[in-house]
């Protein structure tokens, strides 16, 4: 039976022979431990420690890779998570690129830790959080053509079927008490590229495009403010501490939060069909938004934020994983023609920007810094104090994923 079409991330299938000659060409070009090696069959300058780096030809995405790998094995970089998740979907889309076959490798023996032979995954999938990975599960069948890694992705899609909803449709965060009622916006991008992606690995778009299409959609609705920009949380009962006991909305427009759901919503729709009946709200949000981040850019910068829309408080700070997932859904958007041409400037400021916060260090190693961690809702003071880290995987991931987006039109990739 013919496979389905690969989704965005899962990439054209190469002929075994030229699968081979490409990792003959990986391996011969490779430095023992060094920095400096080609990566692919178009190598591309590589970064060097001097401070004054050439961020266009700088093939950043493959020594990042090559740092975390060598930081961590696939048995100490974290349990099944989101942010493991999403770094190791970054890493993916460098493999795409480079064809370097130890990328791939990596995802394999990280997932095959939670998936046994017969399929069988020790996960209850009671939060969108814990769905985010499955996105690995459905690039490995693609991959391996392992029937296992089916078996495994469709307990998340069986889940969804009892997982609780708030009364116009939408996802709860997590099935348990302290998250009941809430919608996230973060939650849209933990469940819905991973839906889209399903469908088209497995046959079974008509469902899952819609469900993920409903759900981009609630969400908008309940969270997207006048200026563009989405708020953190919507809590449906009012009772949560954050929540306003009017609209249920909570008071802040954080910037992690914005980005996943700018992601979500450019990978939902280069999913769906042309004449699907959802697509012309989901672009009203994606064009609403991509002016709220026009209007909010760090004119000195490029970047965003940590709380969005008050960047002229003297503690607030731009923060790196946010600015990058922005780069990368303005840049697509641009691309794929959902949003105004005039975005692009928009993006390549925000590229920019992040690439002043990517480094060298004295160990030959990339250093990524000022990225937020893990986040839940709260007020101002909250946010902007929140640990700024080095090498967070929210920061590599959406880095990557970013870079693989923009960097082919600097360096001919």
């Amino acid at each position: 039976m013919k496979r389905a079409r690969a989704p965005r991330g899962a990439p054209h299938r190469t002929p075994h022979r030229t699968s081979r000659l490409l990792t003959a060409l990986v391996a011969a070009t490779l430095t023992a431990g060094g920095l400096s090696a080609a990566t692919g069959p178009a190598a591309v300058a590589q970064p060097r420690a001097t401070g004054n780096h050439d961020l266009q030809a700088a093939d950043w995405s493959a020594a990042m890779t090559r740092s975390t790998t060598a930081r961590y094995t696939p048995s100490s970089i974290g349990g099944w998570s989101y942010p493991v998740g999403l770094y190791l979907f970054g890493q993916y889309q460098v493999y795409q690129r480079t064809r370097d076959p130890k990328l791939l490798s990596f995802i394999k023996s990280y997932v095959d830790r939670f998936v046994d032979a017969s399929g069988a995954i020790g996960q209850s999938f009671d939060s969108l959080d814990s769905m985010q990975a499955g996105r690995l599960l459905v690039i490995l069948h693609h991959e391996t053509g392992q029937d296992r890694y089916r078996v495994a992705a469709k307990k998340i899609v069986d889940r969804l079927t009892t997982y609780p909803r708030t009364a116009d449709g939408g996802f709860w965060h997590a099935d348990n008490s302290s998250r009941a009622h809430q919608l996230w916006s973060d939650g849209v991008y933990m469940v819905n590229p991973f839906l889209v992606e399903y469908g088209k690995e497995f046959g079974d778009s008509a469902y899952t495009d819609d469900e993920a299409a409903r759900q981009l959609a609630v969400y908008g609705g309940h969270l997207q403010a006048s200026n563009g920009l989405l708020r953190h949380a919507y809590d449906e009962s009012r009772i949560a501490s954050w929540a306003d006991k009017s609209t249920g909305l909570a008071p802040e427009h954080w910037c992690r939060a914005i980005g996943w759901y700018a992601m979500a919503v450019v990978e939902v729709l280069d999913a769906l069909p042309a004449d699907h009946p959802r697509r012309a709200q989901l672009l009203i949000y994606l064009r609403n938004l991509a002016g709220g981040l026009e209007r909010f850019q760090d004119p000195k910068t490029g970047r965003w934020f940590q709380v969005v829309d008050k960047g002229a408080r003297p503690d607030n700070w731009t923060e790196t994983s946010c600015s990058s997932m922005f780069t990368y859904a303005l840049d697509r958007s641009v691309r794929q023609g959902y949003i105004d041409p005039r975005f692009e400037a928009v993006a390549r400021r925000g590229y920019q920007g992040v690439l002043a916060k990517v480094s060298l260090g004295q160990d030959g190693r990339t250093d990524l810094t000022d990225i937020s961690v893990g986040t839940g809702v709260g007020e101002y003071a909250y946010y902007v104090g929140r640990t700024r880290a080095t090498n967070d995987f929210h920061g590599l991931g959406a880095f990557l994923i970013m870079n693989e987006q923009l960097a082919s039109r600097g360096t001919g990739r």
